[in-house]
């Protein structure tokens, strides 16, 4: 079941520092609160008592982050109810969609896209993808973050202008040929000119040479399912964001 590799994958973007917490597991950020970087994941199939929430909710509070899960429902469907017993209330539910490398559908674009690895660039990435989701001037930390993720096997992407990034993206380590794509951005300035989509499907593509066999995503909106959609992504399920505030 996808869903199931889904798990295993967030799980594993804990990496060494990953915190059990009863039925779940906890990928903390140390240095950074922003909600994409500390989240829970329930066990397959989990039955969560109170305690366990009420242990959950503390793990996070000890740590100054908002208590937050990132999941597939359709493979804990018993979390959701203790969840909303607890005061958690839904940020969305997402559409999960897949793309597998070969049946990719490539989108012309009139800006050169590329994958990087060097700290130049990176920090490029970084302030594009900062900008386009209203997050603080990047640090040292986001270029770190980068550099594990190439570290394990995963991919950055930049699309360039006249030298300067104006898009970019990642894909994440892969986990048992599982990689998520994420952190699609593009300045406001060369929007709607097929970037998002050219940055996506060069992931997707190259992503095959990373061993990953099954990139997915979590549009954050319809706008985005549609870009997604036109590169060859489907739907096969969805995910579940919730948290406490």
């Amino acid at each position: 079941m996808l869903g199931a590799h889904v798990h295993a994958y967030l799980r594993s973007m804990a990496g060494d520092r990953a915190v059990r917490c009863g039925p779940f597991t906890i990928k903390f950020d140390e240095h950074d609160d922003a909600l994409p970087f500390n989240y829970a994941v329930p066990d397959d199939d989990a039955a969560p008592t109170a305690d366990e929430v009420a242990a959950l909710i503390e793990a996070f509070r000890a740590r100054a982050r908002t208590p937050r899960l990132e999941y597939v429902p359709q493979v804990s469907p018993k979390v959701e109810d203790a969840l909303l017993a607890a005061g958690f209330a839904q940020e969305g539910r997402y559409p999960l969609l897949v793309c597998p490398p070969a049946e990719v559908v490539e989108r012309p674009v009139d800006v050169p896209v590329a994958l990087v690895t060097e700290d130049a660039d990176l920090w490029q990435v970084a302030r594009v993808m900062n900008e386009a989701f209203d997050a603080p001037e990047p640090t040292e930390h986001d270029i770190a973050r980068f550099r594990r993720v190439l570290d394990g096997g995963g991919l950055i992407a930049a699309a360039f202008d006249a030298g300067q990034a104006v898009g970019a993206g990642q894909l994440g380590r892969p986990h048992g040929g599982v990689a998520e794509v994420a952190g699609i951005a593009v300045l406001p300035s060369h929007r709607r000119r097929g970037i998002a989509g050219a940055v996506t499907a060069l992931l997707t593509r190259e992503g095959a040479g990373a061993g990953v066999t099954t990139p997915f995503l979590t549009p954050a909106d319809d706008g985005a399912a549609r870009v997604y959609a036109r590169v060859g992504y489907r739907k096969v399920g969805e995910a579940l964001y919730i948290s406490l505030r």
